[in-house]
Parts: C-alpha cells; sequence; structure tokens
C-alpha cells in the first residue's frame, strides 16, 4: 500500500500508539529484503556496512523488529536505548507530532522493558548463522535507569550482558529526558563511565578474540568548547566513534505547528541545520582520529551525500520514517546512488572528504 495515501489514517491515532502499530505491523508483516547497492558499501570502526544508511536508537527499544529493519534497507540498526531495568517512562502524553515541520518531540524518558528482554530477543533471533550471512551491523545503545545511585554501573551492566550480542555498543549520554544524564558528557564523570565500558569492552575482547567497538552518542546542544573537551575525552580514554547527535531542546524560531512547544526533544528536519555545524566542528576538531556518525534531519538521499561530504562516515535516521513510510532507507539510497551518478562517483570512496 502506498504510504503516503496511508499517513493520514494514521496520523489520525495518537502518535505513540501509531508508533506501537507500526513495530507490530513489521513483526508480522516484514517488507520483502531490499538488496543494497553494491556502491554503497562502506566501513565504520572496522564493521563492513552494506550501506551508509542506519537506524537510529528509539524505533525498536525493545529489539522486536531489527530483521524488518535491515530488511527494509537500513546498513545497521541500532536498538534500544535499553536500560538495565524496565521502566514504564515519562507520564503520557509524551509524543507529538509537528506535521507542518516534519518534526517529532518526545519526552519519553528511557521506556522499555529492560536488558533481559532484550537480551532473550537477541540470543532467540540471530541475524545470520555466520558472520558473512548478516544483513548488516546490529547496535545496542545503552542507558542508566532513572533513579540509579549509580550509572556508570548501569552503563556497565549493560556493556556486560550486550557485548556478545551485538556488533557495535552505543552510551546514550544524551537523552534529554532523563534529568542529569547529560551532565555525564563532561569532566570526570565522561571518563569514568568510559572507563567502566571500556574495561569491560577489553574483558570481553580477551574472553572471546572479539572486539566490539564502542561509540558515544552526544547532544546537539553543547557548546564549542564542551564539545571540543567530550570529544576529547573520547579519544583519548579509546572511544571508538561518535554519533552526533540526539534529539536537541532548543526550539528553532521557524516551527510553525502547534505543538512546538512542547517540553522535550526535537527531532526531523528542524535539527538538520544544528546536526550539520555540530559535523562541521567536529570534524574541524577530531582531524580523522574518530568516525563520526550524524543524525538529526537527515530525510533524504541528498542529505545523506551532504553529510558524507562534511566528513561523517555514515549518518543514522528515524524521524524521516514517520513521513515518508517504511521504504524511507531504500528511497534515501536510490536517491543518494543519483547524488553519485551526479557528481560521477562510482563509489563511496570517491566521495571527498575535508
Amino acid at each position: 500500500m502506498n504510504y503516503q495515501r496511508l499517513r493520514p489514517l494514521l496520523f489520525m491515532l495518537p502518535p505513540e500508539m501509531a508508533h506501537h502499530l507500526a513495530i507490530l505491523s513489521m513483526k508480522f508483516m516484514p517488507p520483502k529484503s531490499v538488496a543494497s547497492d553494491p556502491r554503497l558499501a562502506t566501513q565504520l570502526a572496522g564493521l563492513d556496512l552494506p550501506s551508509p544508511i542506519g537506524l537510529a536508537a528509539g524505533f525498536d527499544k525493545n529489539a522486536e523488529v531489527p530483521r524488518a529493519m535491515f530488511a527494509a534497507g537500513f546498513g545497521f540498526v541500532e536498538v534500544g536505548t535499553v536500560t538495565p531495568l524496565p521502566q514504564p517512562g515519562n507520564p503520557k502524553p509524551r509524543v507529538f507530532r509537528l506535521v507542518e515541520d516534519e518534526a517529532i518531540i518526545n519526552r519519553l524518558g528511557f521506556n522499555g522493558r529492560g536488558m533481559e528482554y532484550v537480551v532473550r530477543k537477541l540470543a532467540d533471533e540471530p541475524l545470520g548463522d555466520a558472520p558473512n550471512n548478516k544483513p548488516g551491523q546490529l547496535g545496542v545503545n545503552i542507558g542508566a535507569n532513572k533513579d540509579s545511585p549509580d550509572r556508570s554501573a548501569d552503563y556497565r551492566k549493560g556493556a556486560k550482558r550486550f557485548l556478545p550480542l551485538c556488533d557495535y555498543l552505543t552510551i546514550n549520554i544524551s537523552s534529554p529526558n532523563t534529568k542529569g544524564l547529560r551532565d555525564l558528557q563532561q569532566g570526570d564523570e565522561l571518563q569514568h563511565l568510559l572507563g567502566e565500558v571500556l574495561d569491560e569492552r577489553r574483558m570481553w575482547h580477551e574472553e572471546s578474540g572479539r572486539q566490539v567497538p564502542v561509540f558515544v552518542k552526544l547532544a546537539p546542544d553543547l557548546e564549542e568548547g564542551p564539545l571540543s573537551e567530550a570529544l576529547a575525552q573520547l579519544v583519548a580514554t579509546g572511544a571508538d566513534g561518535v554519533i552526533l547527535t540526539n534529539t536537541t531542546i532548543d526550539r528553532p524560531h521557524l516551527l510553525r505547528a502547534q505543538d512546538a512547544k512542547q517540553a522535550g526533544g526535537l527531532s526531523g528536519k528542524p535539527l538538520a541545520v544544528r546536526s550539520r555545524i555540530i559535523l562541521e566542528q567536529a570534524v574541524g576538531m577530531l582531524k580523522g582520529r574518530l568516525p563520526i556518525i550524524s543524525v538529526g534531519g537527515v530525510h533524504d538521499g541528498q542529505e545523506v551525500h551532504d553529510r558524507l561530504t562534511m566528513g561523517a562516515t555514515a549518518v543514522q535516521c528515524y524521524t524521516n520514517m514517520v513521513y515518508r513510510g517504511p521504504r524511507a532507507p531504500s528511497l534515501m539510497a536510490d536517491e543518494l546512488c543519483a547524488c553519485m551518478d551526479q557528481a560521477g562517483q562510482q563509489s563511496l570512496s570517491d566521495i571527498k572528504k575535508p
């Protein structure tokens, strides 16, 4: 069915209900697999990606449909955010569509079924019977429980449980919807937290011989100085990459939708400007020392091409699926290939970076 015709009916439902229906439809009526164009193959922190277009955390919080999301055309899929214990999240309503702006505001607050549920889901449904038979790379995004007395310990617990089950691990310290979480992005707290997770990764590597990349997801609301300090800390501590960025608490002046002033994190097209600024700053600061996954307002293949040209290794998206539907990743891949054709680029390696 044409999603653009179905969308008005879906948008009559509360956003969170529509999201649950999307998960159910992907679970019981998964899309036919979309073959990736070989020109889009790339590497991210040593991981082979069939496409640089990934699914950001937040869509599949409980790892219900990673296989379906790979089939839809994503080159890598990130489930979560997963906390050690189940938690309901913030009171409803907590998700708001800004249709006129092609945006979403959410204040979900790490709602989910918890670590052990997701561990069971991933253990029971392996994505491939051999490394070369996998549809893409699976990431797990980990967080801390709202009332945890030791948030660093929560991240270490998540690392220990998921390192055997994922291809990469993302430390989410940038959600605006858990009080005090963003404080972990700076100084001694960031150093301590990273040290805990990377120590767990070292032990897993010694046990298994497998090195799992660890990424850190930062906020778009960091000023240039704190961003530079955080990135320097990631490099010094031994992280393998950075995801830029999470949702923003800022509200661009040009938002038109009625719910534009709702509290929570803003995602979608209006975040593109800030996300590009952060990407440009980080590329200049890192000078190639860490790969960057660019997130925020990545709504079509031209935007993907622009982010790669600016210096990102890969991108992630989520909100554009609300507005473009389940074919969004394959549409973006086609559009990216068209941009490459226009520029005379035979592969992603032909895209010149700063």
